[in-house]
C-alpha cells in the first residue's frame, strides 16, 4: 500500500475586523453595507451574503470641479 507524503497547509493571511465608515459589497447580489460602529472582536470578522464574504470596497477620489 503506497502512502502519500502530507504537504504543510499554507496559512491564510488574518483578515482585519470592520472598522466604523467602511463599506462592503456582495458581488453576487450587490449590496452594499456601510460600517456604523467597530465591531471591537479580537478576532478577524467576515460580513458574508449570498453565502460568500463579502468585498472591501475602495474610496475613489472625488474629481475636481
Amino acid at each position: 500500500m503506497a502512502t502519500r507524503k502530507q504537504t504543510p497547509r499554507k496559512k491564510t493571511p488574518a483578515k482585519e475586523s470592520a472598522v466604523k465608515g467602511e463599506s462592503y459589497a456582495c458581488e453576487s447580489c450587490g449590496l452594499v453595507v456601510t460600517v456604523d460602529e467597530d465591531c471591537g472582536c479580537v478576532d478577524a470578522c467576515e460580513i458574508m451574503c449570498c453565502d460568500l464574504p463579502m468585498k472591501k470596497k475602495t474610496r475613489k477620489a472625488k474629481a475636481a470641479a
